[in-house]
């Protein structure tokens, strides 16, 4: 094994000269291309930047799935209404529809408590931890011991971390595992929802026009962070007090133009830029159509089952827009992949690589390296296809709390520190509210429902899906009876008590002989899976051990290769922050087809049917008929922006990254891509890669025009 911190550091340094805007940057690395960040037009030090506790940076914030920002010094949070969507719909009744009516806190006192399990991380240290973790590792080991060492280290580590009261903490992997980092983060739970604006201004477009230009979608909403009376993260109370930052963005209601300079700071979930060939191949042939296929059923399944405006359809509103967004996300990755000719791209980039091994790095073992990659990579897509079908068919909601039950009874087993992630005393707050959280997000009959549409998928699948222990449980006929099975989860959903969440909190504190001896159906179904369950997820910890040995030379050999021909290496994402910068800049992805910068509140009038997801409400419409634009109109559009585009790179996680200025001043929250940028998880391309974020103008036009949010307006500093 090879890991040369220092030589790694002098690469990024001597690559620092010559990059493009392309890029998902950890903020250590922003030094290095700090001349360009000049010229692109960034009137901030780069070298602040760096500093993670110190403004903008330490304003920017997590919520474990979305990026959000501190604005104001009371706690307030801005992020997307999507990804405050599931807080509002947690909510929601068919009484008291916030998604439909919008929701606004009349005084803090009024605001709301958010989902179970939403949290506002907020980064006060980073520290590589590379040697701890990997120290010992040789290629000779096989893959479970070397996943055993690395998990092993990384809750070491993070168990020494979080004796700090009220934290949570990671530690994170870089450039394939190259490279590690404890990332100590402020963890506040007590998060509450202060204001969203309907569905039909948070949401306009719905999924017709999810990733599509022009879009005029008021993608914001605001939480605020809680923290007990002593200052330190507590648990939801009403004595708790509203949390003070270090740091907040000021809000900028004069905005900004086309070309002006703008830089995005988030949380990208992930993407796969350095993947090999063979992955790549597997994906776009197998995975992703496969995927398509089973989204188009799952989401008619559940629109079926719920009826619009039915109480069923709200608790799933949040599920189907997830599972749409996915469903348009991979035709956008598939179009995008053949636009491009991303595999013929690979094959050639991975025959620069090679040729640069063959000649300037022969003696470092890099080729054996790539061959035995390549090798791993073919073994794990066949065991995604030999598992697929079985994997659909045990997504019952239910099915899987039991499941998650089951195996934290045989974990407390073991000494805390030997637990599975996810099951560790220090995951039992989350673990307790997912268990709530199913209450408002699970109906019987859609369940059901769902689980028959998967088992009559498993049931048609080759002989060779099929697995005994499912079968033996579920009494499974040998050829698909939807008269049958109907009839056998009739009788699952009718006997079992999983369905009451007293009982589902109550479960977590029995043991396995108690399970065991359940007569509850889904605990007895969970108890006949654990051992396939546990001999699927040993084979998958054993590849991603020999992926640990196998992938840090790789993406050594990637960096060195770049570094030679003066470009540095940025890291996949890994919901880590990152910084991308470029300018405000319209497109034109395809022949004749020109985007422009900036759309208008005219756009929305032009749009507008009545009828959803093109109802706006009448306040509004009349407004933007009045011409009624306030201070924030854009002189060089006649009207207020409500979208614009930018250069940015970026992906999923990075929806309510803070959109600064040159300044660091908040002009937008970004919250999608084009639909032909989306395949930029794989590939960058500089002509089609486009982001959308919603104008802070949009958005302080809404709160003061459109829903009287006075008091939240009063309380952010705007920039005139």
């Amino acid at each position: 094994m090879r890991y040369t911190p220092i030589a790694l550091a002098a690469a990024f340094a001597l690559a620092g000269t010559a990059v493009a805007k392309e890029g998902m940057w950890t903020p250590d690395q922003l030094p290095l291309i700090a001349e360009d960040l000049r010229a692109t037009g960034l009137e901030l030090d780069p070298e602040s930047l760096t500093e993670l506790t110190d403004f903008p940076m330490g304003a920017v914030i997590s919520l474990g799935g979305c990026t959000a920002s501190f604005v104001s010094p009371k706690g307030l949070v801005v992020t997307n209404h999507h990804c405050a969507r599931g807080s509002i719909q947690y909510n929601s009744t068919a009484e008291d529809n916030y998604l439909e009516e919008g929701f606004l806190a009349e005084n803090p006192d009024a605001e709301l408590p958010a989902a179970p399990g939403t949290r506002v991380y907020v980064t006060v240290a980073v520290e590589n931890v590379t040697e701890r973790v990997r120290e010992g590792i040789s290629a000779e080991m096989d893959g479970q011991a070397v996943h055993d060492i690395i998990d092993t280290r990384r809750k070491e580590i993070i168990a020494e971390c979080e004796q700090q009261q009220g934290h949570r903490c990671q530690v994170a992997g870089f450039h394939g595992g190259l490279e590690y980092k404890l990332i100590d983060r402020l963890e506040i739970q007590d998060v509450r929802l202060a204001y969203a604006p309907a569905d039909n201004i948070g949401r306009y477009g719905g999924d017709i026009d999810n990733w599509m230009w022009p879009r005029h979608t008021g993608d914001f909403a605001f939480y605020r962070a809680y923290v007990g009376p002593d200052g330190q993260p507590a648990e939801h109370s009403e004595d708790n007090v509203p949390f003070e930052p270090e740091h907040f963005l000021k809000v900028s209601a004069a905005g900004l133009d086309d070309g002006d300079f703008v830089m995005a700071a988030g949380y990208p979930g992930s993407t796969r830029r350095y993947t090999r060939l063979p992955e790549v191949t597997n994906t776009f042939e197998w995975r992703y159509p496969k995927f398509i296929d089973m989204l188009e059923g799952w989401i008619a399944t559940i629109e079926g089952a719920a009826p619009e405006g039915s109480d069923a359809r709200i608790k799933y509103e949040a599920r189907l827009a997830g599972l749409n967004n996915f469903y348009k996300n991979l035709g956008g990755q598939i179009e995008g992949a053949r636009r491009v000719g991303l595999v013929e791209r690979r094959r050639e980039r991975e025959a620069a690589l090679n040729n640069w091994i063959e000649t300037e790095a022969s003696d470092r073992g890099y080729a054996e390296t790539l061959e035995k990659l390549d090798a791993l990579s073919e073994e794990s897509a066949q065991s995604a296809r030999d598992d697929w079908y079985y994997n659909n068919a045990t997504r019952s909601s239910l099915l899987s709390a039991a499941q998650r039950l089951y195996r934290l009874s045989k974990e407390r087993q073991k000494p805390d520190a030997e637990r599975e992630s996810g099951y560790q005393e220090r995951d039992m707050a989350f673990f307790r509210q997912g268990m709530q959280a199913i209450e408002r997000r699970y109906d019987p009959a859609v369940d059901k429902a769902v689980w028959l549409h998967f088992l009559e998928q498993y049931m048609n699948a080759p002989e060779t899906a099929r697995v005994a222990a499912l079968d033996e449980v579920l009494d499974l006929p040998e050829t698909w009876d939807e008269t049958q099975v109907a009839e056998t989860l009739d009788r699952l959903y009718t006997e079992t008590e999983l369905g009451n969440v007293e009982q589902r909190l109550a479960l977590m504190e029995a043991d396995t002989e108690a399970l065991d001896n359940s007569d509850d159906p889904f605990i007895q179904l969970a108890a006949a899976l654990y051992d396939h369950e546990m001999a699927q997820e040993a084979e998958s910890e054993d590849r991603a051990g020999r992926m640990q040995i196998l992938r840090p030379d790789y993406m050594e050999a990637i960096i060195n290769w770049q570094e030679s021909q003066g470009y540095a290496a940025y890291p996949d994402a890994n919901s880590t922050l990152r910084v991308t910068y470029g300018t405000v800049l319209g497109g034109s992805p395809k022949d004749g087809l020109v985007y422009q910068p900036f759309t208008t509140l005219e756009g929305i009038l032009e749009k507008n049917t009545g009828e959803a997801p093109f109802n706006a409400p009448e306040r509004q419409l009349e407004l933007i008929r009045q011409g009624d634009y306030g201070p924030y109109e854009l002189e060089s559009i006649g009207s207020v922006p409500v979208n614009f585009l930018s250069d940015l790179d970026s992906t999923g996680g990075n929806s309510g990254s803070a959109t600064l200025n040159a300044h660091g001043e908040l002009v937008g929250l970004l919250f999608d891509g084009t639909i032909e940028s989306v395949n930029s998880d794989w590939d960058f391309d500089p002509r089609t890669t486009r982001t959308i974020h919603v104008d802070t103008r949009y958005m302080l036009w809404v709160m003061d025009k459109v829903d009287g949010a006075d008091a939240l307006i009063e309380e952010m500093e705007i920039v005139e």
